[in-house]
């Protein structure tokens, strides 16, 4: 395989860190901060592993994406009514399976493409703030 096999596996693997770190540190005051520093931290270090110099940008922009996008929706989440451990759960369960996807060739680049799409999407579809009060007026 060439570069470009092992640049989106770091991909991948970064926007993996940052599903995860995100998932777990939502509930925190400065979770989306701490979970970019960390996923950065840990994209640095994938990216380093598996390619050397060459992989580290992809992995610090996978980090980067991957602890935004689920940032937003694990908050929404909370907001919403989630729990701490269920979301860290559910959102952890995801950031594995992102993970094992990155392996296979192109994935890497298909999962930094689509987490933030989705995230994107989900933003979008956040209800009013106080839309249960006004279905109750009508």
């Amino acid at each position: 395989m060439g570069d470009w096999y092992e640049i989106g596996v770091t991909l991948g693997l970064g926007v993996a860190a940052g599903l995860l770190l995100a998932g777990i540190f939502a509930g925190w005051r400065y979770g989306i901060l701490t979970s970019v520093l960390g996923a950065l931290a840990v994209g640095a270090l994938a990216g380093l592993l598996v390619k050397g110099w060459i992989g580290l940008p992809g992995a610090l922009v996978g980090g980067l994406i991957g602890a935004v996008s689920a940032s937003v929706v694990a908050r929404g989440a909370l907001r919403r009514g989630a729990t701490r451990g269920g979301t860290a759960f559910l959102v952890g369960s995801a950031s594995i399976a992102v993970a094992l996807l990155a392996l296979v060739p192109l994935l890497g680049y298909v999962a930094a493409v689509a987490v933030p799409a989705a995230a994107a999407r989900r933003a979008q579809q956040e209800p009013a703030r106080h839309a249960g009060l006004r279905t109750l007026a009508k």
